[in-house]
């Protein structure tokens, strides 16, 4: 017969580690950052034939709309700042954006919005990222456009 204070022990163990394993997985803060840091910071890895409009900023009209298109990046967040771990998403989402651009024969991607879970954001300069303990992510909305 096991003792009372050996199944106490017991039930207290398991109760922490199911306490600690649901707060590590819960996190998903809803973070906002400026694009300009990532635009400045990457600027190597961004084409520069490809212009980037976000929210309401304004632009020269169109020559063609290309199309809407969504980019939902994640990166690896282990180990790493909710900021450092949500730049190099925003990148990633950038990137993807912006080879898309190219693809479809643009060299904008004008209106771009956060779009995390398809709520839209809009704003001139920050971006909406939601960091988690392991995972960051990025999600994008925006037209592609031939700008002259």
């Amino acid at each position: 017969m096991t003792s009372i204070s050996g199944r106490l022990t017991a039930i207290v163990t398991m109760l922490a580690a199911l306490m600690a394993s649901s707060a590590v997985q819960a996190r998903d803060d809803a973070l906002m950052f400026p694009v300009q840091d990532v635009l400045e910071e990457y600027k190597d890895r961004l084409d520069p034939d490809v212009t980037f409009y976000f929210g309401e900023q304004s632009y020269p009209e169109p020559t063609k709309k290309l199309g809407e298109f969504v980019t939902n990046k994640k990166t690896n967040a282990f180990n790493k700042s909710d900021e450092e771990a949500c730049k190099w998403v925003m990148l990633s989402a950038l990137m993807q954006l912006q080879d898309r651009a190219i693809s479809e024969g643009g060299n904008a991607v004008v209106d771009i919005r956060s779009y995390y879970k398809k709520k839209e954001v809009s704003s001139e300069t920050e971006y909406e990222c939601h960091a988690g303990t392991f995972v960051a992510g990025v999600a994008l909305i925006g037209r592609v456009a031939q700008i002259d």
